[in-house]
């Protein structure tokens, strides 16, 4: 959502009756994952977030929440005035210093993570089981509670939205016959507590030595375990495996004190719910990165991946879902999205060059840079029209040859040198990261294999690059 003149003037109109002392400056805040407007606005004495979200429901019950949180005496920020008729408020400004940002500095065996967890955990506990009781279910939106229906379309965002997106292989009614296999099972929990929905260390803040917590306004009624699966698992904080399973002993003794958990049957069902967690992380690193081709959204996935990998080689969640098997094998054993990009610059740059397939679409930039280039190799001569060659790739010294007797393909080929050549220099020059250049055809296995490998030689021997090359298609036979 793009900030307009009216949202801020609303909010420095609103801010300055609130202060009563007029605004000095005002600037929009890095958006997330949602189409809210944040501002800091600051007068010569007061700072506050100024909230524009045009979504009436959704505000009504931050505001309600939050309201109920203060009262339980959970560190939530305080809301200073509001104007529902404009969809804007004013909170408690808190900074800008996440739990997140704390553990990307130290290592995550450290201890004083550790003791920050736990904290956090105890925290965690007041707002599901202390809090959830005053909690005003009617204004939850969308839903009251994490119910089938909540859930299906939570599967259903990552089907449409990674799996498609992601070009996985599945069969329609076998992959809906599983999610709803899923849902029934995790309904069959105690699921009469509040879930936090989004609870992880972006939305944990450390100010003034406390620990705060924000951006809950999606809560609704939902299984214990929900909160605390997005806790441990959240991808890129990259938890030790030893870490989550003592901050899970520790989130079962603490919460135990005040009520009745059956350890056994709680590990059970927590297991089941980090998997929908990562499915609906999944499918929310899709549409904020392969829809809306937001980088730091695409670099998450190996994290959520690395996380499914866990879960599908440790655990045996008790249902039976085939389809999603399957589903969850080709995501992990996919080398396009298991790739981890370096965050820091590199010492040079990578040039990635793949091979693909139109009947399968262009590869995903794992990136997330965008750009490049996407080159069509079909209207030269096919040797997958003949049968001697159906069996071979581009790689191989018949197809070379075959092409050797054709000049048609080397024309082409010089031209894209031309063009590469061009932007590589330029990248060089500018200190980029990345470029990615793709070569199609009709079943990515001749034509656009044969120019992949020419590239990257001529590359090769012409400039000072990381050269990664993938054959999406045939990447088995080499």
């Amino acid at each position: 959502m793009i900030a307009s003149n009216k949202h801020l003037s609303n909010l420095i109109s609103l801010f300055e009756k609130w202060a009563d002392e007029k605004s000095l400056s005002s600037y929009q805040l890095p958006q997330s994952g949602s189409t809210r407007l944040y501002f800091r606005i600051i007068s010569k004495n007061k700072t506050a977030v100024g909230v524009f979200n045009n979504n009436r429901k959704e505000n009504i019950a931050f505001i309600t929440f939050t309201k109920c949180f203060l009262n339980t005496g959970l560190n939530v920020p305080q809301i200073y005035d509001a104007d529902l008729s404009n969809n804007i408020y004013l909170l408690q400004d808190l900074g800008d210093y996440t739990l997140f940002n704390f553990i990307q500095e130290k290592d995550t065996g450290n201890n004083q993570i550790l003791s920050i967890y736990k904290n956090v955990i105890d925290q965690l506990i007041k707002f599901q089981v202390v809090a959830g009781k005053d909690i005003d279910y009617n204004v939850c939106y969308p839903r009251a509670s994490f119910d089938k229906q909540s859930i299906l379309w939570d599967l259903n965002y990552f089907k449409y939205y990674f799996l498609k997106l992601a070009k996985i292989n599945f069969d329609e009614q076998e992959l809906e016959n599983d999610f709803n296999s899923l849902a029934n099972y995790l309904l069959t929990t105690d699921c009469n507590y509040f879930m936090y929905r989004d609870f992880q260390s972006r939305n944990i803040m450390l100010f003034n030595n406390l620990i705060y917590f924000i951006d809950y306004q999606g809560g609704r009624k939902g299984a214990l375990q929900y909160d605390l699966a997005s806790l441990l698992y959240q991808a890129k904080a990259d938890l030790p495996q030893n870490i989550r399973n003592e901050l899970l002993n520790y989130y079962i003794d603490k919460a135990k004190t005040i009520i009745n958990i059956n350890k056994r049957e709680f590990v059970e069902f927590y297991y089941a719910y980090v998997l929908i967690r990562i499915i609906q992380v999944l499918g929310a690193y899709g549409y904020r990165g392969f829809y809306e081709k937001k980088s730091y959204f695409i670099q998450s996935i190996p994290y959520a991946i690395e996380n499914l990998k866990y879960v599908t080689d440790n655990i045996n969640i008790p249902i039976e879902i085939p389809a999603l098997n399957n589903i969850f094998n080709q995501i992990i054993n996919s080398d396009e999205l298991t790739v981890k990009q370096n965050l820091k610059e590199p010492d040079k740059l990578t040039v990635t060059i793949t091979s693909f397939s139109y009947k399968k679409g262009v590869p995903i930039d794992i990136s997330g840079n965008g750009g490049g280039f996407v080159f069509d190799c079909r209207a030269n001569a096919n040797p997958g029209k003949y049968a001697e060659y159906k069996q071979l790739t581009g790689k191989d010294w018949q197809v070379i040859d075959f092409f050797k007797k054709d000049k048609q393909i080397f024309n082409f080929l010089d031209n894209v040198y031309k063009l590469v050549d061009s932007s590589v220099e330029k990248y060089l020059k500018r200190d980029f990261s990345n470029l990615m250049i793709n070569f199609g055809c009709t079943g990515g296995q001749h034509r656009s294999i044969f120019c992949a490998e020419n590239l990257a030689k001529h590359i090769e021997n012409k400039y000072n690059v990381n050269i990664v090359i993938h054959h999406t298609e045939f990447d088995f036979r080499f």
